[in-house]
């Protein structure tokens, strides 16, 4: 099961700001950034797994002695064999210094500082994709779709499932008060894994009222990871 600590976003962010910021905006977003490499806020991390299903695919997907209820990822044409999870986690630091810098009255850096650590948190969970794409491509199968718990087609319940395939607890990520998954900024993710599959035409983002402004969604590469040729 990889487990990659240490990933350094910073530079990555700094090129890519989001289109259309005004000038305090972009100000306030660079000090954020200057901080965070500063004081060292972010222990970027992730783990991911691919899972062999346990039995043919249904609309609970068994794998890993794992039960998940996903019937979205079930593919239009080609066999679904497995599946993708991964987790991420920026650590504990970063919401830390946010809570603090709000308690200095410090409120605009505050919020940036959260800004930008949803910037690296989404990028984080990109690189883990890729990463996940690249190990499927190698075994001649093809990854598609993307669902993460909470989404329309999984269940929040489902999150305690997919964080023990991903290996969550290698990079400190368990859940807290329910579903709540600490430290806060860490993201898990579901991807369906097998042969032939198409791409699919849905994204996690379609119901997502923020969708038309989401500056983040607009930079994404694509709403699923793309089946190998």
């Amino acid at each position: 099961m990889p487990c990659v600590v240490g990933v350094n976003l910073l530079r990555e962010l700094a090129n890519n700001p989001p289109e259309g910021l005004s000038p305090m905006r972009a100000r306030l977003r660079r000090n954020a950034i200057a901080l965070i490499g500063e004081e060292g806020l972010v222990e970027a991390a992730y783990s991911y797994s691919i899972v062999p299903l346990d039995r043919p695919a249904a609309a609970t997907l068994h794998a890993g002695g794992e039960s998940i209820h996903a019937p979205q990822l079930l593919p239009e044409s080609g066999e679904l064999t497995a599946i993708a999870v991964g987790v991420c986690t920026l650590g504990s630091k970063v919401e830390a210094r946010t809570t603090a810098l709000f308690a200095a009255k410090h409120g605009s850096l505050a919020l940036a500082l959260d800004s930008v650590a949803s910037e690296m948190l989404f990028a984080l969970g990109r690189r883990v994709q890729d990463r996940m794409l690249a190990e499927t491509v190698r075994r001649r199968l093809s990854m598609a779709g993307e669902l993460r718990a909470g989404d329309p087609g999984l269940d929040i319940s489902e999150q305690a499932a997919i964080l023990r395939l991903a290996g969550a607890r290698s990079i400190g990520v368990e859940l807290f008060k329910g579903h709540l998954m600490t430290p806060l900024k860490s993201t898990s993710m579901l991807l369906g894994v097998g042969r032939n599959l198409p791409a699919v035409n849905w994204s996690r983002c379609d119901a997502c009222p923020s969708q038309p402004k989401c500056s983040v969604g607009r930079r994404r590469p694509g709403a699923v990871a793309q089946p190998a040729a």
